[in-house]
Formats: C-alpha cells, sequence, structure tokens
C-alpha cells in the first residue's frame, strides 16, 4: 500500500535525476536522461505505453539498480504510492486508512503505556503537531470523496471487492501525506465522481506529486508540469496538458521543417559533388562539398509511431427507436433499483450515463444490453437489434493462455487468417501482437482485443463501460474518432470527461432510482459533485424570478432537427459524388481531342452546376448542424 522511499543522495528541495540510463530484458527504456522537479510541484508522466513510466516509478523508489545515473532527493522524504489493493481482511475501511499513518498508530500506542512525565508530553506534542485529533475526521473525508458512504467506512475490507479495495489503498496513501506521492493511473479504479474528486484533492496537495496518467482533464487541472517520456529521453514541459500538446507539435513541426531543409541542401551538394569530381577544373570545389557534406550534423525529424486507430463495422440502418421502455423497472430478486424507466433509445444516439456510484448505471447498462431481466413494465426492441458490451471485467475474463488470433478465430471459424489479422490491425494489434499470448499482453491491448470482440457483429448498439482503462491518449482520441465516425448508438459510462464532451450529445442522470434527461452540460455535472450538498432555501425563491426561461425543444423537434442534418449531409455526399465522377470525364484526355469543342463545353458546364449546386448544399449543411446544436445545448 505505501512504498517507503529510501533516501539517495542529497539534493535539497526538489527530486533531481541525473544522468539515468536504465534497460528492461536486454532493452534500453531511458538513456542518459536527466530532469529536476521542484518540491511541491505537481506533474504529469506521460508517454505510449510500454515506454517505461512504471519501471521509472520503481527506479525512484530504489527499486532497480541503474545503468548509470544517479536519484537524488532531500533526505528524510517519505515516499508513497499505490502498489496493491489491501488485503480483504476483517479490518474496517477507516480503521485500515487511519493505520497508514504509522507515526501516528505508534505514538497512540506509546501513549497507552508512557509512564516517564517527560516523555508523556514529549507524546503529546507530537500528538498536536501532525494533528493526530482531527486524523479520523481527514481519514472519512478521503473515503467519502472516494465514494464510500459512512455506513460503508465501518465494514471490513472483506466485504468488498479488489477494486473497491484499491481504492481504499489510495485513500490510506493520501492520507498519510507522504512528501512525494507516485500516483500510477489512479482513476483507472475511479467512477466519474471519484475521479472529479481526486482532481480537486490534488490541487491542494501540500506535497510534490508525480502522476502516471493518460486522463486529459486531470492533467488539465491537476498538474503544473508534464513530463515526457520519449525516445528514451526525459523532458520536462511547463504547465497543463493541453499547453504541453501545442508545444511538442510546434517542436515537431519545426523539427520536420529544419530536416527538410537540410535534405534539400544536401541533395544540393551531392548533385554538385556527382556532377564535377571528375571535372579537374572543378575537382577543389567539388571536394570542399563533400567535407562539408561529412561535416553536417543530420537533423532527425520527429518519426510518426503508427497512429493507433479504431475501426468499427458499419451496421445497417434500423427503424426508429431501436429500443424503446414504458413504465419498466429493474432490479435484482425482490430489490427493484429502477423503475418508471420511460426510455428511447435511436441508432444515431450519443448518450452518457450520469450518477454517483450505486445509482444504478451498471443496472441500466445490463437491462439494455439484455443482460438483466426487467421485472415489470415492458421494453420493445427492434427484431434485428444487434447490442455490443464492453465492460473492464471482460478484459479480466480474456483466455490469458491463447492469442488474441484465436480469440477471433473462435468467434469468426469461418474468415481466413488474413482477413482475421486485419481486424486486429484495425485495433492498433499488429502481427507481434497477434500471435502473442493474451497474458503477455499490455492493459492496452488487451482492452483493444476486447473492443474488437465487442464490435465484431456491427452492433446497432454499443454499451461502453469505462472503455478507456489502461489506454494511451493517441488510443483514447482513436476511440474518439472511431465513436464519431460509428452509424450505430452509444451508451458510455465512464470517468474520462474528455471522451464524454467529444462524443455524447445527451446527458441521462441516473438518481433515486430514476433515469432523466439531465438538462445542463457536462461542466455544470462537475461543478454539482464538487459542490457540497446544500438545502434550498432562500435562494430557491430567488432562482425562480430570475431571467425569463430560454426556448427549450421537445424530443420530437431534436429528432426532425436530426433528420434534416442527416438528409442534408446525403445531399452533399451524393453531390460530391456527381462532381468526382465529372471531374473523372473531364480528366479524359480524349475529351480534348480536335472536334470535341462543344462536348466538352457541355461538361464544363455541367461541371460549373455541380459545383455551385455543392456550394448551396454545403451551407444548407451547417445551418441545419448549427440549429441542431443549438437545441441540444438548450
Amino acid at each position: 500500500m505505501i512504498d517507503a522511499g529510501r533516501y539517495i543522495g542529497q539534493s535539497p528541495l526538489m527530486l533531481k535525476i541525473s544522468d539515468i540510463t536504465y534497460s528492461v530484458a536486454g532493452r534500453t527504456l531511458v538513456e542518459h536522461a536527466s530532469v529536476t522537479i521542484p518540491t511541491g510541484h505537481k506533474v504529469g508522466l506521460v508517454g505510449r505505453n510500454g515506454s517505461g513510466k512504471t519501471t521509472l516509478f520503481k527506479i525512484i523508489r530504489g527499486e532497480m539498480v541503474l545503468d548509470t545515473g544517479v536519484v537524488n532527493m532531500p533526505q528524510g522524504w517519505k515516499i508513497g504510492g499505490v502498489s496493491q489493493e489491501v488485503p480483504g481482511n476483517e479490518v474496517s475501511l477507516i480503521n485500515t486508512v487511519l493505520r497508514a499513518d504509522t507515526e501516528r498508530e505508534a505514538l497512540l500506542a506509546e501513549a497507552e503505556t508512557a509512564t516517564d512525565p517527560t516523555r508523556i508530553a514529549d507524546v503529546q506534542t507530537r500528538l498536536s503537531d501532525i494533528d493526530a485529533w482531527s486524523a479520523e475526521a481527514r481519514a472519512a473525508s478521503i473515503l467519502k470523496g472516494l465514494g464510500f458512504t459512512h455506513e460503508e467506512q465501518l465494514q471490513p475490507c472483506s466485504a468488498f471487492s479488489g477494486g473497491w479495495r484499491m481504492r481504499v489503498a489510495l485513500a490510506a496513501v493520501l492520507f498519510s501525506e507522504p512528501d512525494l506521492l507516485l500516483l500510477d493511473e489512479p482513476t483507472n479504479y475511479l467512477d466519474l465522481e471519484g475521479a472529479l474528486w481526486l482532481e480537486n484533492y490534488l490541487v491542494k496537495y501540500p506535497h510534490t506529486v508525480l502522476i502516471v496518467s493518460h486522463d486529459r482533464e486531470l492533467l488539465n487541472r491537476s498538474v503544473g508540469g508534464i513530463l515526457h517520456l520519449e525516445d528514451k529521453g526525459l523532458i520536462y514541459y511547463t504547465g497543463t496538458y493541453d499547453m504541453f500538446a501545442k508545444q511538442r507539435a510546434q517542436k515537431r513541426a519545426l523539427l520536420a521543417s529544419a530536416a527538410k531543409k537540410q535534405d534539400a541542401k544536401r541533395e544540393h551538394l551531392q548533385a554538385f559533388v556527382d556532377r564535377f569530381k571528375a571535372k579537374a577544373s572543378k575537382a577543389k570545389q567539388a571536394q570542399s562539398r563533400v567535407k562539408a557534406l561529412e561535416k553536417m550534423e543530420t537533423i532527425r525529424a520527429p518519426e510518426d509511431v503508427a497512429r493507433t486507430v479504431f475501426t468499427f463495422p458499419k451496421p445497417e440502418e434500423l427503424s426508429p427507436p431501436i429500443i424503446a421502455t414504458e413504465n419498466a423497472a429493474v432490479g435484482y430478486g425482490d430489490t427493484i433499483i429502477l423503475r418508471d424507466l420511460n426510455l428511447r433509445i435511436d441508432q444515431d444516439d450519443r448518450i452518457a450515463l450520469l450518477g454517483r456510484n450505486g445509482e444504478g448505471k451498471s443496472t441500466l447498462s445490463k437491462m439494455l444490453s439484455d443482460r438483466l431481466q426487467i421485472a415489470h413494465g415492458s421494453m420493445v426492441t427492434s427484431n434485428k437489434l444487434r447490442i455490443g458490451f464492453f465492460a473492464q471485467h471482460q478484459v479480466d475474463e480474456l483466455f490469458i493462455d491463447e492469442t488474441p488470433l484465436q480469440h477471433l478465430m473462435r468467434e469468426r471459424a469461418s474468415e481466413g487468417q488474413a482477413r482475421l489479422r486485419a481486424r486486429l490491425a484495425g485495433f492498433g494489434l499488429g502481427a507481434d501482437q497477434a500471435d502473442t499470448e493474451v497474458g503477455r499482453l499490455s492493459g492496452g491491448q488487451k482492452a483493444r482485443l476486447s473492443l474488437l470482440l465487442a464490435t465484431l457483429p456491427a452492433p446497432h448498439l454499443l454499451i461502453l463501460d469505462e472503455p478507456t482503462n489502461h489506454l494511451d491518449i493517441e488510443s483514447r482520441e482513436a476511440l474518439v474518432d472511431a465513436l464519431t465516425a460509428y452509424t450505430g448508438a452509444v451508451i458510455l459510462v465512464s470517468h474520462d470527461m474528455h471522451l464524454l464532451s467529444m462524443v455524447a450529445d445527451r446527458l441521462w442522470l441516473v438518481k433515486d432510482g430514476h433515469v432523466t434527461q439531465y438538462e445542463d452540460d457536462l461542466e455544470a455535472y462537475r461543478n454539482m459533485l464538487l459542490t457540497p450538498d446544500k438545502p434550498m432555501g432562500k435562494d430557491k425563491g430567488k432562482a425562480k424570478t430570475a431571467a425569463p426561461k430560454e426556448e427549450t425543444f421537445t424530443r420530437e423537434q431534436i429528432q426532425a432537427l436530426r433528420a434534416e442534418a442527416k438528409k442534408s449531409e446525403e445531399r452533399v455526399n451524393k453531390i460530391n459524388d456527381m462532381r468526382d465522377k465529372l471531374a473523372k470525364k473531364l480528366a479524359d484526355p480524349a475529351l480534348y481531342e480536335d472536334g470535341k469543342s462543344g462536348e466538352l463545353a457541355t461538361w464544363n458546364k455541367k461541371y460549373a452546376e455541380v459545383m455551385t449546386g455543392l456550394e448551396r448544399a454545403e451551407a444548407m449543411w451547417m445551418q441545419s448542424l448549427e440549429k441542431l446544436e443549438k437545441a441540444q445545448n438548450k
């Protein structure tokens, strides 16, 4: 739970990494890298999956032997991090967290047995200095922020699953307040509410934080610097993740431009050498250019690693709605979790499920995916409806002794290996990964395989429960692109605010046993979660006399606007096809032969008409999209 750090060297008021090189299994991950992180700074550690971020944490903790270099930090620094879940014992959650402060525990034990008056006074003074008497309240506040009710805090650890015990482990390390807090993808086992709470908590954390995360919103809100692990080096950028991404893009563009100019200069020099090296009159000049070529230090353009992509198959279009419920209720046995469900889902819907943990988001997902039968009421689905379902537990249920190719062969025995390998490549699993046992794949590679299996039947509805866990930022952006292009309906449960904001156009709030349309936006929901519950008093009356309510749109009106936008888009696509055919016709050399000037004029006239029509159609399309966006944001 708490990794006790050891003192390495002496460098006051900072974490200093100097000229480190380390290798794993013969592969060099970092080579002669140096960086300095001042005390109290919050820094996000980013890099592609497998680049060595977790290994760097082990080095800082003194768990690995370096090939070269040294890590220095202030003497006496405590290092804390979540290494594994807490054991499933009979100790209550609150006591598990309290025990993480070992100094407090030792002092309280000594206070019970000490007899020397001077020592008793020293112990009591130290207990006061570390604010020991408010410890229980602080521990309870952290547990509450991570999703545990007061009643749950008093229950034993054995009553909770592994994922929930990881939250307890996180609560314990936060409570202990180490001088250097190392967090490795902490939001992977948190829901949206827990992730938002952690964002806010880290901003106020009084000591140094180094966090590995692929959550853009957390890296934009909670850290003031980005440490990028790339090409075996460490580069520190001041600012949020978005600022880092902008700086990096600019740097890459400059390098690419410089490399291009150098290549042109090199070609020019080489051409002169090749042309004149055999001529006596030019031999001297040619030789000087040979020397110039030899001295020229190569500027390398940044290597663009093959971009991660997801390719979702396109389902056929079904008549709306694809799912409709009327006065439905669902639960487990005699216990009803959700009731009075009057829901409608169309194939072009993009829905995010909001709600605190335990309110019923997973129950709703199971009901919609036909994994849980309704207790009463009705649920009507399209006869041909296919549903894809992805949840984190499915990643854990993959066959670890089989390869991704074998997983696909089980589902698509009739397809040849070449086709199946192409499917895997469409999810960023290349030839090497296709033949590697799943147990040896990274968490991100397993997640991509599970996503592929979920989308294999070209579902009309895709239900995704925390799909971004273990995916790096590039993979998350690829998922956003894939979901945007996907022609089926999407239901999202995720702690990734960036994903929700980029994909979802409807928000459903699961609360108090009901599912309702959330009329505000995600930022408002975030603020609501971070604001303590307050009773409605005088402010309520004031709200009623506020500015006149803006125009609202019914579901039917929004559906009509969607249909209009879709028709406009189809019109643009058809005209584009006509333009392409005319352009191909006009590119035919035979059309420009003598005697065909009349025919050429006719085709040019048609092309001009089509381009005019395309301009009008695009304008209408943009107008319809603006209307739809305005209606959805009301």
